[in-house]
């Protein structure tokens, strides 16, 4: 597990969740604890993210991720896991990248447990209406990991406002 371990005896737990944890997941986790750290609030929060799929267990991030996080002062620096079902009880907040994600954790996590998953733009003020999914940015080139990286960085900022203690 690559989450960050809190001093608080009740800190606030993050889960950020894509297919193979090496783009959206990652950056969103990293960017999160970006914007914990400098609010000061390292302390309050304990922050990992994972995958609805086992395809990268154990790899780094993509490298386009990663340099994307480096040219944002960033670091992109988790390893891949796949999402375990202990994630349910242990997460107070799970954050799915898209719709599909958020159909895959919601059938898996026990019925008592499903209104901690809600999506990451949720998160984004003013969201259009079917422009719910962060884009995957796998198959496509650096520019769409920018794209990824900034509206990441808008609803981290956002979700955490709105989680500030």
């Amino acid at each position: 597990m690559t989450s960050q371990t809190a001093a608080s005896p009740n800190p606030t737990r993050v889960l950020f969740v894509c297919t193979g944890n090496i783009c959206r997941s990652p950056i969103a986790e990293a960017v999160f604890r970006h914007h914990v750290h400098a609010a000061g609030l390292h302390q309050q929060f304990e922050i990992d993210s994972a995958a609805t799929h086992d395809y990268h267990t154990g790899e780094r991030a993509d490298p386009r991720a990663r340099r994307v996080g480096e040219r944002h002062g960033v670091d992109v620096s988790s390893l891949a896991r796949p999402v375990a079902s202990r994630d349910f009880q242990h997460f107070d907040l799970i954050v799915a990248m898209d719709r599909g994600h958020l159909r895959e954790l919601r059938s898996r996590c026990p019925a008592d447990r499903r209104e901690r998953i809600r999506l990451m733009r949720d998160y984004e003020p003013g969201a259009a209406p079917g422009s719910l999914d962060v884009p995957d940015p796998y198959y496509d080139d650096i520019a769409a990991f920018e794209r990824v990286y900034a509206l990441l960085d808008l609803c981290c900022e956002r979700l955490l406002a709105a989680l500030r203690p």
